[in-house]
């Protein structure tokens, strides 16, 4: 069996998100570890965390692909305990595929688009080509969209209201909140996303716009499986992918109610 090395499946990403797409301000490719090194296991995961690096150890990983950078702004000192150098001396490989996968056809704010069943999927202009905009099967008020949002993404959402239907959808998953006014510059009635701030909200809901903030970590967590079928059937019989398990960092509270 011919072996695969770490640079056999950073090319292939490159061939669907090309690592020269991202932005200026990103750190994408292989930011830890050794091109050449052969490849049996991989972790796949949102962000490289302690757990999730004792997750890659577990299963023996050789390399680990996030979607986040665990190296993004410029390091002054390295300290033996720290994340990044138990990491490099774990021997374990990192390829991040940042904003080229946000940007890529299949990648994450097309798995978005998916996940909310939307049809006629187009490119939302004027989004550095990250966002996405298509239809609902059939219209739902606001109210409904919202919860539909919620349920679709298994998220707790908070959203702007008003007393309409939503039938056309943007999307852009992570932060993306600097999209709405393109999204409803192309009629869309509501904009998915994973952050917000408050002045954007008002502006939404003065604009009779629904505006859902669906959370960071539940907008973009679904490209995780969706990498991993696409490695797999590229790599089929020659690398286990695996998806780590992850969990939002973030809990919630309401009242006496708290959920993680």
């Amino acid at each position: 069996m011919i072996k695969v090395l770490v640079s056999d499946i950073f090319k292939y990403i490159d061939e669907f998100a090309p690592f020269d797409t991202c932005e200026d301000f990103d750190n994408v490719g292989l930011l830890i570890g050794d091109a050449k090194k052969s490849v049996k296991n991989v972790l796949i995961a949102l962000d490289l965390t302690y757990d999730v690096l004792n997750q890659a150890k577990e299963i023996d990983a050789e390399l680990i692909i996030t979607h986040h950078p665990i190296i993004f702004k410029p390091l002054k000192r390295i300290n033996s305990n720290d994340l990044i150098a138990q990491v490099v001396s774990s021997g374990i490989s990192v390829i991040c595929a940042h904003t080229n996968l946000d940007k890529a056809a299949f990648g994450v704010n097309d798995v978005l688009a998916g996940a909310l069943e939307l049809n006629d999927v187009k490119v939302l202009d004027n989004s550095l080509e990250y966002g996405r905009i298509g239809k609902l099967k059939k219209s739902l008020s606001c109210d409904s969209f919202i919860k539909y949002v919620s349920k679709k993404l298994n998220s707790a959402v908070k959203a702007t209201h008003f007393d309409g239907y939503v039938e056309t959808v943007a999307v852009l998953g992570g932060a993306g909140e600097f999209a709405w006014d393109d999204a409803k510059k192309a009629g869309a009635d509501a904009f998915v996303t994973g952050e917000s701030k408050h002045h954007i909200l008002i502006e939404a809901k003065q604009n009779d716009f629904c505006f859902v903030d669906a959370g960071h970590f539940e907008t973009e967590v679904l490209v995780c499986n969706a990498l991993k079928h696409k490695l797999q059937n590229k790599f089929e019989n020659q690398v286990n992918f695996v998806v780590a398990n992850q969990e939002n960092p973030v809990c919630f509270c309401c009242g006496d109610n708290i959920w993680h």
